[in-house]
């Protein structure tokens, strides 16, 4: 049984989620929200944000963040070049630029950004322009719940690292092949992350993303006591 603290974590669609603390403070593991076809109608209207984790600046990840930015005024971590791209834009008071395995505490959450193994580029009139390497995160909640939030990657051997530095209890991991890792590679990621609590993410948003929780369920039938909890958006662990 997954002993959330107090804790609140919910699947928007597609890689985004928003992380609820027992205070009250709200974060956004990625930014897309508004145009993200998965978000149901009712999550489309943020109330409250006190900050934003963005793993790359591709649309379907960065999303709605500027608009975000300027209406809550969250604190905004991102790598150091997409970081200072936002900041550009007239945010530099609310972005907090990161290197891969840099730690900060914005209010109750304490956020180590870790590797990716894909690409990372901002679209600027109607250009692409390089944003710095992709990343994950570690994000350490209150009561001690620690959350490794994948990006956009494949599996790779230092996910073994990430487990031993940093003891993540539960795992978003993209499944849905094509862009990411696939089912097959998400459940060798699970081996070496050595989590029991997976939430299946980047799959079923476009024709082109194939992979399915049944299929990652299938790749990890002998791993003993482990729950693929893929959540509808909408829903909340």
């Amino acid at each position: 049984m997954l002993d959330m603290k107090g804790n609140k974590i919910t699947f928007f669609g597609h890689s985004t989620f928003s992380l609820t603390t027992k205070s009250g403070e709200v974060a956004l593991l990625d930014s897309w929200v508004t145009t993200n076809p998965k978000c149901p109608p009712d999550l489309k209207k943020i109330k409250k944000l006190d900050a934003i984790f963005l793993t790359h600046a591709h649309s379907d990840h960065f999303g709605d963040l500027l608009t975000l930015a300027k209406e809550h005024k969250p604190t905004v971590v991102a790598i150091f070049e997409t970081a200072h791209w936002i900041g550009e834009q007239g945010f530099s008071k609310q972005v907090k630029p990161m290197g891969k395995g840099g730690t900060v505490r914005v209010g109750d959450f304490e956020v180590t950004m870790t590797h990716a193994f894909h690409s990372n580029s901002i679209e600027e009139k109607g250009k692409l322009i390089y944003g710095g390497e992709p990343a994950s995160f570690i994000v350490r909640l209150p009561g001690g719940v620690t959350l490794f939030h994948a990006g956009d990657t494949t599996v790779f051997g230092d996910m073994k690292l990430i487990a031993e530095l940093y003891k993540p209890e539960i795992a978003c991991l993209p499944i849905g092949d094509n862009f990411t890792m696939g089912p097959r590679e998400a459940a060798h990621a699970i081996r070496l992350l050595g989590v029991k609590h997976v939430i299946p993410m980047h799959y079923g948003t476009f024709p082109v993303l194939t992979g399915t929780p049944e299929q990652l369920r299938a790749e990890t039938k002998d791993i003993a006591g482990l729950e693929i909890h893929a959540l509808k958006p909408g829903e909340s662990l």
